[in-house]
């Protein structure tokens, strides 16, 4: 008499099974997205709990627009700008507003390791890099709902509530959302005060503001910061925007902005430029933050 034979064991459980090792990534990516949902979701939770905080974010841009504007809008011809003043100045202001969220992202990494907060998360099963992809989401989206608000004010400043017009200048502003909140990821993860990385912003950001043509006609700087600006982020964004109203306003010139050697480069290429410009400081920032302190 025969011996039964062992029941059969499931081919899902063993190591080796086929299909074993397919599922194993699987499982790793499903794991890694939950966690960069986690972080997003925190952001969201943040913005949802400071109302005060984000109303004095977009107070300073609102009073650019309409105090700074308005009152220059008598004294710029519309001429010279081929809009108005308040019209011109808008995507400048929309800048600024996804701005100063996107940098506030570094200055929470530095005070997350300064608290304890980030070791905390790095107990967490998952790669460092991952960490820092869930802390860039979160603030591009922050950053761009913040930016929405501000273009609700569209209709203010002369502009149509055009649904196109709308989607192009939200597109807009996630890019140069997502490069901000890159750029300044890739600065703090150098960095362990967050005194020198305000000091490092207050050197920086008002310049690169300045010759980003969101004030003032790129045209009008002299010839040493043409080459300033042509190197300059933020320069590109406010760019993007302006020439995002100009495909759907067609009365509304869009004046001249980045030039390389007296040449506009296409549209679709400033906006790559712009993305690979955050693709690269997101990358570094990884590799750098994935070297154990």
């Amino acid at each position: 008499m025969t011996a039964p034979a062992p029941p059969a064991s499931d081919a899902s459980d063993t190591p080796d099974a086929p299909g074993a090792s397919g599922r194993e990534p699987r499982h790793r990516l499903r794991h890694e997205l939950r966690a960069v949902h986690a972080l997003v979701h925190r952001d969201l939770l943040r913005l949802a709990a400071q109302p005060v905080h984000t109303a004095l974010m977009l107070l300073q841009p609102v009073l650019y627009l309409f105090v700074l504007g308005g009152g220059l809008a008598a004294l710029i011809p519309n001429s010279s700008l081929g809009t108005g003043y308040q019209t011109y100045l808008f995507p400048g202001m929309l800048m600024m507003t996804v701005q100063a969220p996107a940098v506030i992202v570094g200055v929470r990494l530095i005070t997350d390791r300064q608290s304890g907060y980030l070791r905390e998360l790095l107990m967490a099963p998952v790669g460092r890099p991952t960490l820092l992809l869930g802390s860039c989401a979160g603030g591009t989206i922050v950053s761009t709902v913040q930016g929405a608000v501000l273009l609700g004010l569209a209709g203010a400043v002369g502009l149509p509530y055009d649904p196109l017009l709308l989607a192009l200048l939200l597109a807009g502003m996630v890019l140069a959302s997502f490069t901000v909140t890159a750029l300044s990821l890739s600065l703090a993860v150098s960095l362990d005060r967050p005194e020198i990385f305000h000091m490092l912003l207050g050197l920086v950001m008002m310049p690169l503001l300045f010759l980003s043509g969101g004030f003032f006609p790129l045209e009008n700087l002299p010839g040493w910061a043409h080459a300033l600006a042509a190197v300059n982020p933020l320069a590109y964004g406010v760019d993007l925007l302006r020439r995002c109203i100009a495909l759907r306003v067609p009365d509304q010139a869009a004046t001249v902005g980045i030039e390389w050697s007296g040449l506009r480069p296409p549209l679709l290429l400033e906006g790559a430029l712009l993305l690979a410009t955050g693709v690269v400081a997101l990358l570094w920032a990884a590799h750098r933050f994935s070297r154990p302190e």
